[in-house]
């Protein structure tokens, strides 16, 4: 996998690239398109190698100097989702931890193939109202954010009935989720017993990578939830990275499928929660 770091580069290059073929598709060079808007030659060159975002205005200015008008919406709709890709969580739950679960509400609806792999914690489609609680306090907590968590928890456990519907969900975990101890043993015990019961849903596919499987091929890497062939999310220490590059997108999902290949299933899975559940006490 290619750091996630690296997505929101990628995406600025890609559009750079896209406004060097218009440029030269035109017949002119960097330095004449500049001459024609009035920029300096380095703005024009800092926009087609990525290192500098152009505003709206810009793009709009770039495409009727090329005499291509038709281009600048659609440029400007990439150019949005780039700035989307990597937001900071101080950035993100501003407004609350309500707010930031409402947000992300249109695309769970919208995606019919949610892939999760997580090697930290139970994912949210398939967490209990406590274990969300334990978690929201612990990040509020952290954050330093205003104190929002039972709405919060309210908007998370309604978003969940996503999983009870057309919609189909392959769930990896690694062993070790099963392990840490969120929010204490009775929320763990409640919270690895849903898990069991959920397991039974037609729609859901929960697999558990054991402790001691073979990781010379492939080790834990960044949680990530992968919906339908649209997008990635993976959460970071300090931000929500967005990952839409078609190439990236492949590398997860061949990441996936990889991870699952390692996983247990039925039976085998349920015994594994159930030890887990067993070494609480």
């Amino acid at each position: 996998m290619t750091s996630p770091s690296s997505s929101v580069q990628e995406a600025r290059k890609a559009l750079g690239q896209r406004l060097a073929e218009i440029r030269q598709g035109a017949g002119l060079t960097k330095r004449a398109l500049a001459q024609s808007l009035g920029w300096h030659e380095s703005k024009a060159s800092r926009f087609e190698s990525g290192s500098r975002a152009p505003s709206e205005r810009d793009l709009r200015d770039w495409c009727s100097a090329c005499g291509a008008e038709g281009e600048a919406e659609d440029l400007i709709s990439t150019a949005r989702g780039i700035e989307g890709m990597y937001v900071e969580w101080r950035k993100m739950e501003r407004h609350g931890l309500k707010w930031a679960q409402e947000s992300v509400v249109p695309l769970w609806e919208r995606t019919e193939r949610f892939r999760i792999y997580s090697p930290w914690l139970i994912p949210g489609p398939v967490q209990t109202a406590s274990y969300i609680t334990a978690l929201l306090t612990s990040i509020r907590d952290r954050r330093g954010l205003i104190d929002d968590v039972p709405a919060a928890v309210k908007v998370r456990v309604e978003k969940q009935q996503v999983v009870y519907g057309k919609r189909k969900f392959a769930i990896i975990l690694e062993e070790s989720v099963l392990r840490y101890r969120i929010g204490g043993t009775d929320v763990m015990a409640g919270q690895l017993g849903y898990l069991l019961s959920v397991m039974a849903l037609p729609s859901v596919s929960i697999g558990i990578i054991p402790q001691d499987a073979d990781r010379s091929g492939l080790w834990p890497v960044e949680g990530f939830f992968l919906y339908d062939e649209e997008l990635v999310n993976v959460e970071l220490i300090s931000a929500h990275l967005t990952v839409v590059q078609k190439h990236e997108l492949a590398m997860y999902a061949k990441t996936f499928g990889e991870l699952a290949e390692l996983a247990v299933y039925g039976a085998d899975a349920r015994e594994i929660i159930t030890a887990a559940i067993e070494s609480l006490g």
